[in-house]
């Protein structure tokens, strides 16, 4: 009573539905009246990486039980579609006349129920003229065979075309007194989110096509979807129900949902889709895919003086926005908390038979990250220098007003050093070498690895600002809309508190509607850690005019001027000051506007003024056994400063599945195709995914420097436990073998790479 409820731990309002009836995601929507009698759609998919369709034969399946259509993109009469990102790359919905990656969708079967479809798939004989799959991104760069023929090359974006240096030159480095190179790969990884994708359309008797998806963005889904039925935007009603997982990997529209709408018009009867999860594995976007090429030179006192990344993007078998994003924030970022006098990034993008590539949680920040960082350790092993030290010296130094690096970045605040020291103390780090010294000179077999990381990321940089909506009911209960779309964050916790915050109405009291185009127009979804700092703040602000209209409201029905009316927030109830006897309260207020026919509600776009720096440091500590390379994640510690924490429990679960995630690219994780572009990953038997058992328990170490940027003071979290612990998972891997000879291994680092490494240093 009378203290603020923002800053506390506050479970989370979601929970209680999740853990007993479950979630209703678009495979559960069984009981929509617009989907009833609906048909299934199921893919047939390529089985080659690279070929050219002679034909497609679908006589046998369109005879099978249960089969209504069948349709190619001939039948479908798809367009061409360019590239937003290149537009002389284009393609068609349906593969047509060339596939570029196993997986990609050239078959559209409706059928009555979704095994009859699936049974169909075997009758389809598709003839291919079978090309080399480029698989290597080196080799596709240097091929004369392209995926694209207009595009002339498969390099579909370079910086150099923006006028920046050609970063290889020996001279660059001539003044330092030490010059190190790695060669690093930051592998292709799958999002394997818990809901693969799935969605849903109809079209109704006005003419307007409701459809349902399983997405990061609802409103960002109504241009394409309109686009793919050659209809206005107007036409178009995206519903997002529960949405369970997507990491990035379901900002944008695929092909598999965008032709649902015109299939629907062509059997003239509702249709659905739900990928299983061995197509996930190969349809759904992936992520990371970045080769770097790494120079960092200075001084044998430990000062950095000079660096150079080369990042060769992999985008995949399409210019989709993996090709741009990631590496658009790889080189703002790749200075990252160092203040290094000399940088030059240059990135290259390419396209390869394999699954395209998307904006996969972090998307170039976390790549940024791992490459300065691994530099890093491979500096300070050459001086012979600790690396928590070499970090230290090479840091930004603390500011609260804005600091612009080398390369362009303007970053809002940061106070890097405390962040290092907070989790050097916490971790006991100077003990765990200790620790490490004995085993070393004891010779054990199970050898200790400590591995540190420091970390600066951009978030918010999407959209500058966000929609809002709160709408006070009759009883006095209130209503969220939001633009953005949850998707395990805890939204329904967060909005509500902000709400409660500026209204006192209790939180159990307030609900939150989100994806959904009809009730919210404008919005700019999830991603990008934007959401506190945008969506959040959108609802603080306008919960505060909110206050401000009941009010006008409050006096009017008071009789008393609007100056003198104030808000009790235990209460919830309006009076005027000094006569708190008398009072209105939410309910009240709101019937009488409803009785004069309007509405006690507030609306509004708030805009932001710029993206934020959230930053913070991590030390993992493993165990390598030296004879099997079988690694133990023992313990691991994470201070990430996110500016201004609304809820820790919300902040520390956002933590702890982002370092699961960061442990699991640097241990486990990897997509991994023959020399034929056949997947060899294709299911969660054969891809390493990581479980509770693989993680230890999480130190998260709070730390909050407030940005100026927005009013709650808040920067974003959702990815910073993965960019943090990648790095510092990976370092402490090599760390644990570096007295063996191993200077370098490449992600995931798994047994057979930890062994291997091991003997080829000896």
């Amino acid at each position: 009573m009378g203290g603020s409820i923002l800053g506390n731990r506050v479970l989370r309002k979601e929970d209680p539905k999740f853990l007993t009836e479950g979630g209703k995601y678009v495979d559960d929507l069984l009981d929509e009246p617009l989907l009833a009698n609906a048909l299934h759609v199921t893919y047939a998919r390529s089985t080659v990486a690279h070929g050219k369709i002679n034909s497609i034969d679908v006589s046998e399946a369109s005879q099978m039980d249960g089969i209504v259509a069948i349709f190619t993109g001939a039948d479908l009469d798809l367009q061409q579609v360019p590239s937003a990102f290149n537009p002389m790359a284009t393609r068609t919905l349906l593969a047509t006349d060339k596939v570029r990656y196993v997986g990609e969708p050239v078959v559209a079967i409706v059928s009555e129920t979704r095994s009859q479809g699936e049974d169909a798939l075997d009758a389809i004989i598709i003839d291919y003229d079978v090309l080399p799959a480029l698989i290597d991104l080196e080799k596709a760069m240097a091929s004369d065979l392209h995926l694209y023929e207009a595009c002339g090359s498969n390099v579909v974006f370079d910086t150099m075309v923006l006028g920046l240096p050609d970063n290889t030159g020996e001279a660059y480095f001539a003044d330092c007194e030490v010059v190190v190179k790695g060669r690093f790969m930051n592998q292709r990884v799958a999002p394997c989110p818990l809901e693969v994708r799935g969605a849903a359309a109809s079209w109704g008797e006005n003419g307007r096509l409701t459809q349902w998806l399983s997405t990061q963005h609802a409103q960002g889904a109504v241009a394409p979807i309109a686009a793919a039925n050659g209809v206005e935007e107007a036409l178009i009603h995206v519903k997002t129900p529960d949405v369970g997982g997507g990491f990035g990997a379901k900002i944008g529209a695929y092909p598999e949902e965008l032709l649902l709408g015109p299939i629907a018009k062509r059997v003239g009867k509702p249709v659905r889709w739900r990928e299983t999860r061995s197509e996930s594995m190969v349809a759904l976007g992936h992520g990371r895919a970045q080769l770097q090429y790494v120079t960092i030179g200075g001084n044998r006192s430990g000062k950095v003086t000079h660096y150079q990344l080369w990042a060769i993007q992999d985008s995949g078998a399409w210019v989709d926005m993996g090709t741009i994003l990631a590496p658009f924030m790889t080189r703002p970022m790749s200075s990252g908390v160092y203040d290094i006098p000399n940088i030059e990034c240059r990135t290259t993008s390419v396209v390869t038979n394999t699954t395209p590539i998307v904006a996969y949680r972090g998307a170039g920040r976390p790549e940024a990250t791992a490459a300065i960082e691994r530099a890093m350790d491979m500096f300070a092993a050459k001086i012979g220098m600790d690396p928590a030290e070499v970090r230290r010296i090479n840091l930004i130094p603390k500011f609260l007003e804005p600091h612009t690096t080398v390369v362009g970045q303007t970053y809002d605040v940061g106070d890097y050093e405390t962040s290092l020291n907070k989790a050097l103390e916490v971790s006991d780090y100077a003990g765990w070498r200790e620790k490490q010294k004995a085993a070393r000179a004891r010779g054990d077999v199970k050898q200790l690895g400590i591995g540190v990381s420091i970390y600066v990321e951009i978030t918010g940089g999407v959209g500058n600002g966000e929609a809002a909506k709160v709408e006070i009911l009759d009883n006095g209960h209130a209503l969220i809309y939001t633009g953005t779309s949850p998707h395990g964050q805890g939204h329904a916790t967060a909005w509500a508190m902000l709400a409660s915050e500026q209204t006192g109405i209790p939180m159990e009291k307030i609900d939150l509607v989100w994806g959904d185009t009809d009730l919210v127009p404008v919005g700019t979804g999830t991603m990008g850690s934007r959401s506190l700092q945008q969506g959040g703040n959108a609802v603080f602000a306008v919960s505060a005019e909110l206050v401000n209209k009941a009010k006008a409201v409050a006096a009017r029905l008071l009789e008393a001027n609007e100056a003198d009316i104030v808000l009790d927030k235990d209460s919830a109830a309006f009076h005027v000051a000094g006569t708190p006897a008398l009072t209105k309260t939410w309910s009240e207020l709101a019937q009488a506007e409803k009785s004069v026919g309007g509405a006690l509600s507030h609306s509004d776009v708030i805009g932001v003024t710029g993206a934020t720096f959230p930053f913070g440091a991590h030390v993992a500590i493993v165990e390598v056994d030296t004879e099997t390379g079988k690694v133990t994640h023992l313990r691991h510690f994470a201070c990430d400063d996110a500016g201004r924490v609304l809820n820790p429990l919300l902040l520390e679960g956002q933590i702890h599945g982002g370092v699961a995630q960061g442990t699991a690219q640097a241990l486990l994780e990897e997509v991994v195709y023959d020399t034929d572009g056949n997947p060899t990953t294709s299911n969660l038997m054969d891809y390493a995914f990581i479980s509770a058992a693989e993680l230890p328990s999480i130190d998260v170490i709070h730390m909050e420097t407030p940005t100026p940027l927005n009013l709650l003071g808040a920067k974003g979290i959702g990815e910073s436990g993965t960019i943090g612990s990648t790095p510092a998972v990976q370092s402490a891997v090599i760390d644990a073998v570096s007295h063996l000879g191993v200077d370098h291994i490449d992600m995931p680092t798994t047994p057979q790479r930890v062994w291997e490494a091991i003997v080829a240093a000896n």
